[in-house]
């Protein structure tokens, strides 16, 4: 076989040499381009990385620099450095218990989250079914409308003494601010949704003679639910600020008390620790709402 593909391959007697152009292979930019990939320089493939990082740590250092002048100019203000020891030195052991008064970050921290979801899941069950029945009968909007517009604007820790009246204990007066607080976003959110929602869908419901709970199921829920998840960041925001102010006032385990009982020992670094632990537990309950509402509604929560 191997002779029989040598005297194919050979030239014939006498007859003059072919010249044979070997086939030279694209260059690799060249096949990757006609595979459709659009190779750039690499400066041009960091950029999106660059901008994406870059300008929040730009803003991380000039928060530091400012703090750090700050520091160097208000005797007895803790310097960054001097916090961050504080910080590690704290955080070695967040769940120390030496008294009911007396407890580590993270127990007080975890006492204010148990507050928020307590006030603001009764807030929820409330306010949520109310704004259904606002928004879709004419008559329980008239009714309880000039009701939330007159309770609407009162500071939330306006409600704490009439909590300390009816409930004689602090930990349920601090849970009923956080309910009245956080109920108004998720009545107005939910009730606008439902007004909101297109009259043609209500007719062909009247035509199909649908029941009211086919009506709730098949047609208000799917198209409130953006707004109902909208009230539901907003009352978690207004949750967790409202929470740290009552806890001042009333006392006992709590990330709000624990600022105030290290102002009364004067530890200002532990201060400014609490304010970035307040800080990164607020910003991780609303990245969890915005990934729960993005998995609804894309569109709208990106808006």
């Amino acid at each position: 076989m191997s002779a029989v593909l040598e005297n194919i391959a050979a030239p014939a007697p006498g007859a003059p040499a072919a010249n044979v152009v070997p086939l030279e292979r694209p260059a690799r930019t060249e096949r990757l381009a006609a595979k459709g990939v659009n190779l750039a320089s690499g400066s041009a493939r960091m950029r999106p990385y660059v901008m994406k990082f870059l300008p929040p740590l730009l803003g991380i250092a000039m928060l530091v620099l400012v703090w750090q002048v700050m520091a160097s100019r208000t005797e007895g203000f803790p310097g960054p450095f001097e916090t961050w020891k504080e910080a590690v030195h704290l955080f070695s052991d967040p769940f120390y218990r030496k008294g009911p008064n007396d407890q580590g970050i993270g127990w007080n921290v975890y006492a204010s989250l148990k507050r928020v979801a307590l006030g603001f899941g009764l807030a929820a069950a409330v306010g949520i079914p109310l704004g259904f029945v606002i928004g879709r009968f004419k008559f329980m909007f008239g009714m309880f409308s000039p009701i939330i517009s007159l309770l609407k604007p009162v500071s939330p820790l306006a409600w704490l003494p009439i909590g300390l009246l009816v409930f004689k204990a602090a930990d349920p007066a601090a849970i009923w601010s956080i309910f009245i607080c956080s109920i108004w976003p998720m009545i107005i959110n939910t009730a606008v949704g439902v007004q909101r929602v297109p009259q043609d869908y209500m007719n062909v419901a009247r035509v199909l003679s649908l029941s009211e709970w086919k009506i709730f199921t098949k047609i208000l829920l799917p198209s409130v639910l953006p707004y109902m998840l909208t009230g539901v960041r907003l009352a978690i925001g207004t949750a967790w600020l409202v929470i740290v102010a009552a806890e001042m006032l009333t006392g006992g385990v709590g990330i709000g008390f624990w600022v105030w009982d290290e102002w009364n020992n004067l530890n200002v670094p532990h201060i400014l620790i609490a304010i970035g632990v307040i800080g990164i537990v607020g910003l991780l309950l609303e990245l969890a709402l915005v990934s729960l509402a993005k998995a609804f509604t894309y569109e709208q929560v990106e808006n």
